[in-house]
């Protein structure tokens, strides 16, 4: 789920106060991890979940205050699909589990195009759909706690991200809801130089028995303005078959495969 791990959205939070941290300020990163898997759902619940769904709508950016409808499609073992459209227009990004392609018909690129070597070794570092805390040993990641911390009010434990890959990533957890805050993202070059990026999660839902958030904001450190993704619908282990995340024989834009129904 923490895949569309490129954007988010800003809001003002009420602080935490000391008193609701201090019951629970002695857990180790092990316990923060099961009490964040149980207030998302719980493990069984994310464990039977095989395809994950969300459509919404994401800024567009630059001085317009227009906004795209998105959908983002994953799917087990390490599968996903975004689709944007644009003025009838479809953008395409797609990763099979091994290798991505795209097609940006906004910058005039109708043909089918494999990502780029950056872009391959980002997608392969993603975590599955449940995010990196589900199942994380299983998935080769290090979880260490690094302290206390503040984030927009919210008192957060600072877990420490090992993945599999040895890239190093933080995530904050609220240290009353013990839902995730904000997480690292993908360094992005502007400028000619490398700027962090965090992406912040808020307005938590419950659908189908798991609890995501609706609300997500991508933040680049020194450029404005941040770029916030709204989601609108949900949908848990609808149908999809491997095609859908498969590159096509052709390179028109006519040629890709269709979203499945109820997307």
């Amino acid at each position: 789920m923490k895949r569309f791990l490129f954007v988010a959205c800003g809001l003002l939070s009420l602080a935490a106060s000391a008193k609701d941290v201090a019951p629970t300020s002695h857990l180790s990163a092990a316990q923060i991890v099961d009490k964040n898997v149980a207030a998302r759902g719980g493990l069984q619940a994310w464990r039977a979940v095989n395809t994950l769904s969300m459509s919404g709508q994401i800024d567009a950016g630059g001085k317009t205050d227009a906004k795209l409808p998105f959908v983002m499609s994953m799917k087990r073992p390490h599968k996903s699909r975004f689709e944007l459209r644009f003025r009838e227009q479809t953008a395409v990004q797609v990763y099979d589990g091994t290798q991505g392609w795209k097609v940006r018909p906004f910058l005039g690129r109708d043909e089918v195009e494999p990502y780029t070597p950056a872009e391959a070794k980002s997608a392969a570092g993603m975590t599955e759909l449940d995010g990196p805390l589900v199942d994380y040993a299983a998935k080769g990641i290090k979880v260490e706690l690094q302290g206390m911390d503040k984030v927009e009010g919210h008192s957060a434990y600072k877990l420490k991200l090992t993945m599999k890959n040895q890239e190093e990533r933080h995530l904050w957890v609220d240290a009353s809801s013990f839902l995730e805050l904000k997480i690292d993202g993908e360094p992005r070059k502007l400028d000619g130089r490398m700027h962090n990026v965090a992406i912040y999660y808020r307005d938590y839902k419950t659908e189908h028995g798991l609890t995501v958030p609706y609300l997500l904001e991508t933040v680049v450190e020194g450029a404005k303005p941040s770029r916030k993704m709204t989601i609108q619908h949900v949908s848990v282990n609808q149908p999809m078959d491997d095609v859908y995340f498969a590159r096509p024989s052709a390179g028109a834009q006519g040629a890709l495969p269709v979203q499945p129904a109820g997307g």
